[in-house]
């Protein structure tokens, strides 16, 4: 007995050291699954993601060391270029069976690779290619873990009524990423009563001197100074840099930047930072978290970039903790048709790949987690839209504010919407003084309206000039009309005294921008210029008025010794007939 009490440690201890030469596959089975991972690693938006999505994995898989799959991430260089990056899709899809694709990084060459998952029945999960072009509901195999660019519209068209611009320019980059948000800002802008006068698109190859070409055309339309700039930051810094160089960065002018430049202002150069003096941008609110803030501690430390973190990269580490989640949902719930391999990747066959990327399309949708960019929650195949924030760019930083929470409630100075802000009747009170382009606080402003009125002898009924002011049919009929939009119009009125041919070519010509008075429309004028409906009936009412008033006047002339005199009252029958105006209105000349 005492003997066998001298052994039982010893084959506990022999016991040990066999089981220390049994492969590890044994003790702790795991499925590798390969992921493709197309990005511009020369790019700042590309390099910080896929340090991002390295550290989003190390993070994972520490916390959820029991899951029996994981991801396996393979990093292909698109170079910034479309057939590149749908080549290097395709060789991974067909040769590497990966199961997903996280990327591409831009709208263009997004658009391919959909397609090609498409018809291989791979999803591809982009966390950067925002264009509205791109929808999910229109590609079943594409899952956008980003917002949409159309998101930020309201909140941008919010700035536009805030501050009564009526008219605003769009410059935007000529790329699938810049033209699909134009038709979404016009919409917007007219909703709040303000157009887009001009449109200027600028090609990402565009040499310094066909920029500065279009920002002298720009600047030489000196009745609107508010621009909207929809562009990426390697565009976006140079374009700046130049408005500043030409002198549009001064007083009297305001810039809008969309979040696609508002985002990712840390990897544009100091000069570019500075060129941006007086910017107004606008991008979606990420709540400082604990956990956000530990990470940004500890991802610098190892990376060495000058640009610093965006949100994009926080977009790339959340878009691999969902397809982690649900990689692992789907590899246990299908571990039959699948080979368990710890020693490398494992490839499965076409069927098996169609098989699991219909699971993914199923399952990544419905994941919910608060993580770095805050609610990660997929409505419709993308990121639900958040709050936005609204700042202004004050030397190498930005300031915030104010805020625009949702359609409902609008703008608002604190993160915390206050209801006694609804009642305010400025509405741009609910956002805090910002400094303009030219260190400035006077807020530029929409030029006012240019309007030509004829001056001209006979026929005061339709439109007569006296002591520089206005007044008869044609003023009561645009002063009408005003009155009936929803926000203000202003205007001047400039009095010209020649041929009403002569007037109307000035709008051609850029001296007016309309014309009020009783101008005929004939075939020559409409070459030129475009007319109102006729506000009159045709026919001979409106001109049996004028005749009489000049029948009584000779009458008279030629009587004048007799005792009694005619007065006509003269009555509009039409139902829709425009009240005339009670006093007359100003033109300077």
């Amino acid at each position: 007995m005492e003997n066998q009490k001298h052994l039982q440690p010893f084959f506990f201890i022999l016991s040990l050291a066999m089981l220390g030469n049994i492969p590890l596959s044994m003790a702790k089975e795991v499925i590798q699954i390969p992921v493709g991972v197309v990005l511009d690693l020369n790019s700042s938006v590309g390099a910080i993601a896929e340090s991002c999505m390295t550290t989003a994995l190390l993070d994972f898989y520490a916390k959820h060391a029991h899951y029996q799959t994981k991801l396996h991430l393979l990093t292909r260089d698109s170079a910034d270029d479309i057939v590149t990056a749908a080549s290097e899709a395709w060789h991974m899809i067909k040769k590497e069976n990966v199961q997903a694709i996280i990327g591409p990084q831009r709208s263009a060459e997004a658009k391919f690779v959909i397609e090609l998952g498409r018809k291989t029945k791979v999803p591809i999960i982009s966390f950067s290619a925002t264009s509205p072009s791109l929808s999910p509901s229109h590609s079943p195999f594409f899952i956008r873990t980003a917002f949409d660019d159309s998101a930020q519209v309201k909140a941008i068209a919010a700035i536009i009524e805030a501050y009564g611009w009526l008219e605003v320019v769009l410059v935007y980059e000529d790329t699938d990423y810049g033209n699909g948000l134009i038709p979404y800002l016009v919409d917007a802008f007219q909703d709040v009563g303000a157009r887009v006068p001009n449109r200027s698109a600028i090609s990402l190859f565009s040499s310094d001197a066909e920029i500065l070409k279009e920002l002298g055309n720009l600047k030489s339309n000196i009745s609107t100074r508010i621009f909207l700039v929809h562009m990426t930051a390697s565009l976006g810094s140079k374009f700046f840099i130049l408005a500043k160089k030409i002198g549009m960065m001064s007083e009297g002018y305001a810039w809008i930047v969309t979040e696609g430049l508002s985002t990712l202002l840390d990897p544009v150069s100091s000069e570019a930072m500075d060129s941006m003096e007086g910017v107004l941008g606008v991008r979606p609110h990420i709540p400082m978290t604990k956990c956000l803030e530990d990470f940004m501690i500890r991802w610098k430390k190892p990376n060495k970039m000058t640009a610093g973190l965006n949100l994009f990269g926080l977009w790339a580490y959340d878009t691999v903790w969902a397809l982690a989640m649900a990689v692992e949902k789907v590899g246990t719930t299908s571990s039959s048709s699948m080979k368990h391999n710890t020693s490398r990747v494992i490839n499965l066959a076409t069927s098996e790949t169609s098989k699991m990327g219909k699971n993914l399309l199923e399952t990544i949708p419905s994941s919910k987690f608060q993580n770095l960019s805050g609610n990660f929650q997929l409505v419709k195949g993308q990121l639900e839209p958040s709050t936005f924030e609204i700042f202004n760019v004050i030397g190498s930083k930005e300031r915030i504010i104010g805020y625009w929470i949702d359609q409902q409630k609008g703008l608002s100075r604190q993160l915390k919407y206050d209801n006694s802000e609804a009642e305010k009747s400025d509405v741009k009170r609910r956002l805090k003084q910002p400094i303009w382009p030219g260190d400035t606080t006077d807020q530029p402003a929409t030029k006012k309206l240019r309007i030509g009125v004829p001056m001209k002898e006979g026929f005061n009924e339709f439109i007569k000039v006296e002591n520089k002011n206005i007044s008869g049919f044609a003023a009561d009929v645009f002063f009408a009309a005003l009155a009936k939009l929803p926000f203000p119009l202003p205007h001047d009125f400039l009095c010209f005294n020649g041929t009403y041919d002569e007037l109307l070519y000035g709008i051609k010509a850029t001296k007016y921008d309309a014309v009020v008075g009783d101008t005929t429309i004939v075939a020559n004028r409409s070459l030129y210029v475009d007319f109102t409906l006729p506000y009159s009936e045709s026919g001979v009412s409106m001109m049996a008025r004028s005749y009489m008033s000049m029948a009584l006047s000779d009458f008279y002339a030629r009587n004048a010794t007799y005792r009694t005199k005619l007065t006509l009252s003269v009555k509009n029958s039409s139902k829709d007939a425009v009240a005339p105006a009670s006093a007359g209105y100003g033109c300077p000349q």
